[in-house]
């Protein structure tokens, strides 16, 4: 009895009917299965026998309760039964027998159908291979006879493991026999049937595939594709494997790739490529929707392989390809950009090997790189990082007629480098340093410097003006403004494209019509100016014009679609990437040669220059434009960002561009990100972190040759280069680069010996290389001090002599260095131990120094020198105070001794060297020491001397003022060092305690410890008494030097009229400032002049040291700042840039380290947020990020912030008002802040009746979240206080807002009912309001009407006329309409 393969398939193993069921735990399966095996041995017809097939059929039908051995043994029958009766149909068939195929017809199908469901039940023993069988009864009588036909592999197997995916291989090889050698045609001759078997042994393998673990063993997937191939090619499978293929496509991701391989074996194996055809033909009609996120993404996996393994047979079908181009599913979108770089890449090898039209090679490739740039524009932030990428690796095609496509793309690549994706510009700068890194200009030894290019460009239009062709010659368009021109033409296109979508349908027609002529039009005209070109080109090539060709810029499409809303398309398409026109008029010039008969061979050599020089000019000045963007991204937060941005100034500054010395200066600052581990990039490399990159960056840089380490000299050279136009920021992190790499040892000795060298030779050099040098040497003593030990006496010589006096600015820094001789090893906290060492206070260097500072000098360097010996005499010596002691006196007694009538100072006492004017090193003014001593330099615009500014009142002595200003700068700079020393002083004294207190012995310890408890601690002690020096010693104590000069401050702060002089009145209040530090009784008597000084004074720079100084005092005593802590934030509406950026940086100190408590001035802070200074708006921006960190700090002071700028004299202008809450409302995300903001918010409508104030509250309540119901609820209960204001148009809109938000935010499967309750009643009221509000209106109107009236009755009243009582009558009624108008106005 045979079976019918087409129903029988359709049941599922567990449902289907066996006449003869043997049930395994009632029977012993394994003797009947035997029965069946030796009956299929004898013969492999026996199948047939419903006996036999009835048990192979109950045993897998029970396939989870039978011992996994009799799976086998059962595997190994039915492989052996359907090869010998595969064998058979065969020879039956080639013996010609003309019927001999069909008696095989049923044992092939029942064979087919057991194959069919052993895959099934196989793959459910596998599952549950674990669970025990059932246990079978013991059969008396025949046992288990093993199956003659067993196949060897299942002979070596273990019987009690069970393992399909190792029998997979050995039976998928049958199925592939059977599809390549049976006829079928010659077994079945009804293709139904035919069909059904195929289907019986291909169903398998396709659920095989499915099957990830299976796919991932080579052998198994080499014969999955294998069987799919052999039935395509042989047994007419195309179509079922066509619509299997793309449904796993949709849900399958694992078979993304073996499918695409195995269009791949079919075409290059098979010569079969009709299925891929007819795949991508299915492909081009699917529809992906954008929410769709498995489907696209396979597909794109598909169709890149296929392009990988099969790039002809893509270019072959690329208009199918292209139809998916605009999909909606942004996965699909990318596949399309990565296929165009496989099939770029592909026709470039084509023609590299002569295997293709160069022409067309050249057009193909041209319109990809149109589509590619087009595609640069995609709404996905995924693909336009995607195309950058892909340009990236096509910048490996160097052929010249890509040189234009290759402006292009730098214009787009700079243009992306303020997207707003991290991702996307992180693509362009990599873009951007694979144009270098390929750039084919190579004029000058391939360096790119700006000038010698614009020289070169300048000297061949000279030569082509000689040759009478400058007519022929176009004006430069700058790259970036043809990239914006471009842009504006994209918009110009949709813009004209939606208004012809508004137009019927035969003017649109007609429309279209013209449009498809007038592309065919510009096609031909682009070809014809192809053409020029090329010819051009090919003569500059014949005529040895080296690196200098003529370039070419075709643009034809790759596709050629039928529609002619297709040929609409790519006109739109080509329109928007037309290339910019030729800088040279080829007519013009062919028009010069036949007139002037010049020589063809030098007018093609020199057109051709010139075009090469003009577009490397134009690649330069792209990249030098992009210098502003690419500063802002090494202040990046992403941080393979700012490491793209670091290797492409590395990269830079060997092509010599000039941003690159930009870029490699503000780089320099990263030095302070900290590297967290290391990260992963895309392709699976570690990314470096920040600061390992620019340490390695900098020592390649300014370390290395080109090959080896670079000599001492040139690292020396390049160190001190850095020092140059350094500002103290740059100085500061140069600094602790340097210490880095020197604690590294990665600065060898060599190059410390060359830097004292140069910082000590006697001959003339400029005066930044000595500075530099002795910059560099401090910053690498930070690491190691030694390097300091051996050259004291080069330093005060150096430092403190000739030179010095010479350069004040050289004595600063080698004081600096001087008080690196201790090092900067950091303390420990809680650490008592010190590791410094102080000389004695006769020590030659104090001597020095004092000697030093007491020359006469009228420069205001003195100041920066006088602070920093001060500052090395407190960090080496063992008793400064005696040192200051004796300055402090001395600069006393120079500033009170009478002068001489005529104000001059004696020559002798200004200490200099009479033979300093004939040193060799004043030869040069501009490069090398001046040739007078600094010491006598006055300030430009600086009296210096109180007689110069003010008559002199005979009979009175007055003093020099700037003598003046020096003592009052030291003694300030003493107050507060000495408070220090203090501070340090205390804790050495704690220290000697320690170290006494661990030589006693336990015994001892204990001792103390009971006493302590009964006197109080030692520490306390010493602690108390240096608050009582601090407090009352230094500025109030009997014997204090400094308590002569408090009331002199303060005298000469608090009248500025009579102290005019600028230097005095700056060193004075920056001493009142230093004063105020020291102790809280002075800071409480007269910390309000500070405040008054702030308010009044004129001099920016004393406001700028005021803002400094307030926060100085604030840590110091912040109860007595707290009281006048509004005073503090003057200085952010201060005119001057600098003060307003120290008042900034002050506040955001103190506020985020809690020493002052904000009282409802943090919107003055957030006024800085709108600020028209980038700097001032990004320390504003940090703030609040940091400030956003604090428990609840933006929450608890928001309503106080919205207050002060919304209304009053603090109130900005309702756009910045927007902006600010905008950037504020942003770190709002709790939802209980959301819900307890809008119950305060729609409070606030009801206190109210400011329409701007309106405006306001409903803006900020369209910036909450709203992802929780209960602010929907709290936002509708608060209806009764804004439902009067809805009239307003901005408060109705900004509620609309708010609908929209909570309806995307609202949950899944939630209904609206509530929302669009809500929005009905807003409706509702909002044209109630309207209505109220233009009654409101009427009734005013007639009020003002009436009194008018009334006025003019009173005046003809006044004139003579009696009222009647018919009047009165009148009024009276008038009066009650008005009322009852009214009424009803406000019911």
């Amino acid at each position: 009895m045979g079976i019918n393969l087409a129903e029988e398939i359709q049941q599922r193993v567990t449902d289907y009917h066996i006449d003869n069921e043997h049930d395994p735990s009632e029977e012993n399966m394994e003797a009947l299965l035997e029965d069946a095996v030796e009956s299929i041995t004898d013969s492999s017809d026996a199948i047939t026998d419903m006996r036999n097939f009835d048990v192979y059929a109950s045993v897998l039908k029970h396939a989870k309760d039978v011992p996994s051995p009799l799976i086998t043994k059962l595997l190994d029958s039915l492989v052996s039964g359907f090869q010998a009766e595969f064998d058979a149909t065969v020879k039956d068939i080639k013996d010609d027998d003309q019927h001999g195929g069909q008696k095989h017809k049923e044992p092939l199908e029942h064979y087919a159908f057991l194959f069919y469901w052993f895959v099934a039940a196989a793959e459910d023993v596998k599952a549950d291979e674990a669970t025990p069988a059932t246990p079978v009864k013991p059969r008396k009588g025949r046992g288990g006879k093993a199956a003659k036909g067993a196949s060897r592999t299942a002979s070596k197997k273990d019987s009690d493991k069970w393992s399909w995916a190792d029998q997979i291989p050995q039976t998928l090889g049958l199925i592939c026999r059977i599809l390549r050698q049976l006829k079928m045609d010659r077994v079945w001759s009804v293709s139904s049937e035919r069909e059904a078997f195929l289907t019986c042994i291909t169903n398998p393998v396709y659920d095989i595939a499915q099957k990830e673990s299976h796919m991932k063993q080579a052998d198994i997937k080499q014969n999955v594709l294998r069987v799919i191939c052999l039935a395509v090619k042989y047994q007419g499978h195309g179509v079922v494997a066509q619509t299997k293929i793309f449904s796993n496509l949709q849900f399958q991701e694992h078979l993304a790739d073996p499918m695409a391989d195995c269009l791949s074996i079919l075409e290059k194996e098979f010569d079969h490529p009709q299925l891929a055809d007819n795949i991508l033909l299915d492909l081009s009609r699917h529809t992906f929707s954008e929410k769709e996120t498995k489907g696209p993404r396979i597909f794109s996996r598909f169709i890149i392989r296929f392009s990988e393994t099969l790039p002809a047979h893509t270019l072959k079908q690329i208009s199918l390809i292209l139809e998916q181009l605009d999909s909606e599913a942004y996965p699909i979108r990318l596949a399309v950009v990565e296929i165009i770089h496989n099939l770029v890449v592909h026709l470039d090898s084509l023609k590299r090997h002569q295997e293709i039209d160069e022409n067309q090679a050249t057009k193909q490739i041209n319109g990809f790189f149109d589509l590619l740039l087009e595609r640069a524009l995609d709404v996905s932030t995924y693909v336009r990082a995607k195309v950058l990428n892909v340009l990236a690796r096509l910048c490996t095609i160097r052929d010249n007629k890509y040189y234009k496509k290759r402006l292009k793309i730098t214009a787009m690549a700079v243009a992306s480098l303020e997207d707003k994706a991290a991702g996307v510009r992180k693509n362009a700068i990599a873009l951007l340093i694979a144009l270098l890194k390929t750039n084919p200009y190579n004029a000058h030894d391939g360096l790119l410097e700006e000038d010698e290019w614009k020289e070169d460009l300048e000297k061949t239009r000279v030569r082509m003006e000689e040759m009478g062709l400058g007519d022929a010659v176009g004006r430069r368009n700058n790259p970036l403004q043809e990239q914006q021109a471009d842009e504006e033409a994209r918009k110009e296109q949709r813009q004209r494209k939606q208004d012809d979508g508004a137009m019927d349908v035969d003017n649109a027609t007609d429309v279209e019509d013209e449009e498809a002529e007038e592309a065919a039009e510009e096609e031909d005209e682009e070809d014809e100016e192809d053409k020029d070109e090329q010819t051009q080109d090919e003569e500059a090539q014949e005529a040895g014009a080296d690196d200098m060709e003529v370039d070419e810029d075709g643009d034809p499409q790759p596709r050629k679609p039928s529609k002619k809303t297709k040929k609409k398309k790519d006109k739109n398409r080509r329109n928007a990437l037309k290339p910019r026109q030729s800088i040279l008029d080829i007519e013009q010039i062919n028009r010069r040669m036949a007139e002037s008969k010049l020589n063809e061979l030098e007018v093609t050599k020199v057109v051709a220059e010139y075009r090469y020089r003009h577009e490397g000019l134009s690649f330069i000045e792209m990249l030098e434009g992009s210098s502003e963007t690419m500063v802002k991204l090494l202040a990046s937060v992403n941080k393979t960002e700012v490491l793209e941005a670091i290797e492409f100034y590395l990269i830079a500054s060997n092509f010599k561009l000039k941003l690159a010395k930009v870029g490699i200066k503000h780089m320099l600052h990263l030095i302070w990100q900290k590297d967290s581990g290391t990260l992963t990039s895309e392709d699976g490399q570690e990314i470096k972190g920040i600061r390992s990159k620019l340490l390695e960056c900098y020592h390649w840089l300014y370390f290395e040759g080109e090959d080896t380490e670079a000599p001492p000299k040139l690292i020396a050279k390049n160190l001190i280069e850095l020092t140059f136009d350094a500002d103290l920021a740059h100085l500061t992190s140069l600094e602790e680069m340097l210490r880095i790499m020197m604690a590294e040892k990665k600065v060898n000795y060599g190059v410390i010996e060359t830097l004292w060298k140069i910082y000590s030779v006697s001959k003339p050099i400029p005066k930044v290389q000595r500075r530099g040098a002795i910059v560099v040497i401090s910053m690498l003593a930070l690491a190691d001090h030694t390097i300091l030990h051996d050259h004291v006496d080069d330093l005060l010589k150096v430092g403190f002599g000739k030179l010095g006096k010479l350069d004040l600015t050289l004595a600063r820094y080698t004081c600096v260095a001087l008080q690196r001789l201790n090092g900067s090893a950091k303390k420990v906290k809680g650490s008592l131990e010190d590791k410094t060492l102080r000389f004695d206070m006769n020590h030659y260097v104090f001597k020095t120094l004092r000697k030093f500072i007491l020359l006469p000098c009228k420069s205001k360097e003195w100041f920066g020198v006088a602070e920093q010996i001060i500052n090395t005499v407190y960090a080496l010596g063992e008793h400064p105070d005696v040192f200051c002691n004796a300055v402090i006196k001395e600069l006393t007694h120079m500033a009170f001794t009478p002068r001489e009538p005529d104000g001059n100072v004696d020559a002798d006492t200004q200490m200099t060297d009479p033979d300093a004017t004939q040193d060799e090193e004043q030869k040069d003014l501009d490069d090398t020491e001046d040739e007078h001593d600094a010491m006598d330099e006055d300030h430009p615009g600086d009296t210096s001397r109180s007689s110069e500014a003010t008559p002199r009142e005979k009979g009175k002595d007055l003093g020099d003022a700037f003598v003046l200003s020096q003592l009052l700068f030291v003694v300030g700079h003493v107050a507060i060092k000495q408070l220090v020393f203090l501070e340090l002083a205390e804790r050495e004294m704690k220290r000697q305690r320690d170290l006494d207190s661990a030589a006693q012995g336990a015994q001892a310890s204990k001792e103390v410890e009971e006493l302590d408890q009964v006197v109080g601690n030692a520490e306390d002690d010493v602690g108390d008494q240096m608050a009582h020096i601090r407090e009352h010693g230094l500025l109030y104590g009997d014997r204090s030097l400094l308590k002569l000069f408090g009331p002199m401050l303060i005298h000469i702060c608090s009248k500025p009229k009579k102290f005019k002089n600028p230097t005095l009145q700056a060193a004075a209040t920056l001493s009142l400032s230093k004063f105020l530090c020291v102790s809280g009784q002075f800071c409480g008597d007269h910390h309000l002049l500070l405040f008054k000084i702030l308010e009044l004074s004129k001099s920016p720079s004393i406001r700028s040291n005021i803002a400094i100084a307030l926060g100085d005092v604030a840590v110091s005593f912040s109860t007595i700042i707290d009281e006048n802590s509004h005073e503090l934030y003057r200085g952010l509406s201060d005119a001057d840039l600098v003060v307003k950026k120290n008042t900034l940086m002050v506040l955001t100190h103190l506020i985020l380290n809690g020493m002052i408590k904000v009282k409802g001035q943090l919107g003055e802070m957030a006024k800085c947020l709108v600020d028209e200074n980038e700097r001032i708006k990004g320390l504003a921006e940090l703030f609040f990020k940091e400030l956003s960190t604090k428990e609840n700090a933006i929450y608890n002071n928001l309503p106080d912030v919205i207050s002060h700028l919304s209304t009053g004299d603090h109130s900005v202008e309702e756009s910045n008002f927007h902006n600010i809450m905008t950037h504020i409302f942003r770190y709002i995300e709790k939802d209980k802040q959301t819900e307890s903001i809008v119950d305060k918010l729609c409070q606030r409508f009801h206190l109210t009746q400011d329409p701007r104030q309106w405006r306001d509250i409903a803006f900020c309540l369209s910036l909450l979240p709203y992802k929780s119901e209960r602010s929907v609820k709290k936002l509708i209960e608060g209806l009764p206080h804004y439902r009067d204001k809805l009239h307003e148009p901005d408060v109705y809109d900004k509620f609309n807002q708010i609908l929209v938000k909570a309806r995307q935010n609202k949950g899944a499967g939630k209904p609206d009912t509530e929302l669009n309750e809500f929005a009905a009643i807003l409706e509702q009221n909002k044209e109630q309001g309207e209505q109220d509000n233009a009654l409101e209106q009427r009734v005013q109107g007639k009020k003002a009407a009436a009194k008018k009236r009334a006025s003019k009755r009173s005046s003809t009243s006044s004139a003579g006329t009696a009222p009647t009582r018919t009047s009165t009558r009148n009024r009276r009624r008038q009066e009650e309409i008005i009322e009852e108008e009214d009424d009803d106005g406000l019911s």
